[in-house]
């Protein structure tokens, strides 16, 4: 009898909850992710633009719906129209669109700390993410979550960040900071999720910025749906896809990046649908945002005109095909320019031998015409010191193994180089050794299995050789896959040359080059040989 009152008693709870369960038939969620300071509208490149976010949403209110505007981080780096004012701008796009909660991409960290936590308090919208931790007290960077009001009822919404942070963004920046990821962090957010519905929550919204790439498994946005119960609603970022599909119960959804699409969700026939608005479906930017957007953009554009170059055709920055998966001649002219500056400046008794470039660091490409100084910044925006350090070939080789781990796949790792030529067999698997710590990768088990270098500066290589390495700080301090860097006695020596990236291409452009780009670099130079 107890058990039947029980189980009439759950079958009552049922009724209740169904008969008061809100209507979101009349919700509507934007979403934007990795729009990386691509704010202004631009037919050219695709882009939307903020200003038309901002319109959309007035325009669904208008129409009598109650609109949800999240975004699933990197907002504020890298397009120079924000990296000019560290993100400022791009948080005051932000309110003036009136979004209304936001989560921590890995470029969120770019600045460094202070200058987060500045972006964040003039944030008039929430940050959130539930698994980024400050060693010293054992407390979140930003609360974990937020609840808002719609349609009558709660909505939880908690953040994600991914724990690749650690590795793709400089050391110093996350310094004392804990980024959990694995099973960890699926008891993290299975504690929000539960934490949500106990207080009243009848929509939970995950804002992950996570992704689903080779080398995040275990910690991409299925991975997080598949071990956990309860979240409705999944908006990643990252990766820069596009993604609408159901896993475990939930909504997975992406709209790539750069505002080349605007994410929509709503209800229909019972359950949750993306409907992507893509470039050109709508193209109503709203007058007070756009004019805030362009006014910066000249802004900035005035500081940044000056020419420095020419280039008679397009040196390829793109991300994938591209720099982070084979050698392009951006590339090739960047890691040109570093090793130059380097050998110019002579740190030690004998001119560096080589230079390596992480494809990650170079943010775009170089279009025909004119070079001016936007355009540099545009490529190299992180503003990184150069350092010449010496290691052994030993290390070399495993540092070239590390970073191409899961090529043909893409990874910001990925070396572009000067004065080196290896080869690359995909076709071999890579095995993975013991875990680098402090990050994401695997050192290779068998280090020279996968990559051959063929030569140093045209000179047979050797393991037992010491090299000199020109290099951005960001991996000297075990950034992307270079953890080898930080290993205890790899780094011989180390000194800085006193040139940050930008100013090695400003002054290879000039004084090696006479201002323009030559036609070696018209295509790739063949240094790396990838097997396939």
């Amino acid at each position: 009898m107890k058990k039947f009152l029980i189980s009439i008693l759950a079958v009552l709870c049922l009724m209740v909850q169904t008969a008061f369960a809100a209507d979101f038939s009349r919700l509507v969620i934007l979403h934007t992710n990795d729009s990386h300071g691509f704010d202004l509208y631009d037919e050219s490149a695709g882009n939307i633009g903020m200003a038309s976010v901002a319109q959309l949403k007035l325009d669904l209110e208008k129409d009598g719906y109650e609109v949800l505007l999240l975004d699933a981080g990197d907002a504020i780096q890298d397009n120079n129209l924000v990296n000019f004012s560290q993100g400022q701008s791009a948080i005051r796009f932000m309110n003036a669109c009136g979004y209304d909660a936001a989560t921590l991409g890995n470029h969120e960290f770019d600045y460094g700390q202070d200058v987060l936590a500045d972006r964040v308090s003039e944030a008039c919208f929430p940050y959130v993410s539930c698994n980024v931790f400050v060693d010293a007290t054992g407390t979140r960077l930003v609360k974990p979550h937020v609840i808002l009001q719609r349609c009558g009822a709660k909505i939880g919404i908690f953040g994600i960040t991914t724990p690749e942070t650690i590795v793709s963004t400089s050391p110093k920046n996350i310094q004392g900071l804990r980024f959990v990821g694995g099973e960890e962090l699926y008891e993290l957010v299975q504690q929000e999720i539960d934490e949500l519905k106990a207080d009243g929550c009848e929509l939970i919204i995950a804002l992950g910025h996570l992704g689903r790439s080779k080398d995040s498994i275990g910690y991409r946005s299925e991975d997080i749906l598949e071990n956990t119960k309860g979240i409705n609603i999944f908006i990643d970022g990252h990766d820069h896809l596009v993604k609408n599909l159901m896993v475990n119960g939930g909504l997975l959804v992406e709209t790539g990046c750069h505002t080349d699409n605007i994410g929509r969700i709503v209800y229909e026939n019972g359950q949750w649908n993306e409907r992507l608005i893509r470039f050109g479906d709508y193209n109503k930017p709203n007058k007070e945002v756009d004019k805030l957007i362009k006014d910066t953009a000249a802004y900035v554009s005035e500081q940044y005109k000056k020419k420095v170059g020419y280039t008679a055709f397009n040196l390829n920055g793109q991300r994938f095909p591209g720099v982070r998966n084979m050698e392009t001649n951006l590339g090739d002219f960047i890691a040109d320019a570093y090793l130059w500056q380097a050998r110019k400046a002579m740190v030690f008794d004998t001119p560096p031998d080589i230079a390596i470039v992480n494809g990650g660091s170079l943010r775009k490409g170089i279009p025909e015409g004119d070079i001016t100084i936007e355009d540099i910044i545009g490529v190299v925006p992180y503003n990184e010191q150069l350092y010449v350090v010496k290691i052994k070939g030993a290390d070399l080789l495993e540092a070239l193994e590390s970073a191409t781990c899961i090529n043909p796949d893409a990874m910001g790792a990925f070396p572009q180089v000067s004065g080196i030529s290896f080869t690359l067999d995909t076709t071999v698997p890579y095995q993975k050794g013991e875990a680098y710590p402090d990050s994401v990768y695997f050192e290779p088990a068998k280090p020279g299995s996968r990559v051959h270098i063929d030569n140093i500066n045209g000179k047979p290589f050797s393991l037992e050789a010491e090299y000199q390495i020109a290099v951005i700080e960001f991996i000297t301090l075990g950034g992307d896959a270079y953890s080898v860097f930080t290993r205890d006695g790899v780094q011989i020596a180390k000194h800085s040359i006193g040139y940050t990236d930008e100013k090695c291409i400003e002054n290879y452009l000039a004084e090696e080059l006479g201002g323009i780009i030559d036609e070696r670099y018209a295509e790739s130079q063949n240094r790396i040989n990838i097997i396939k």
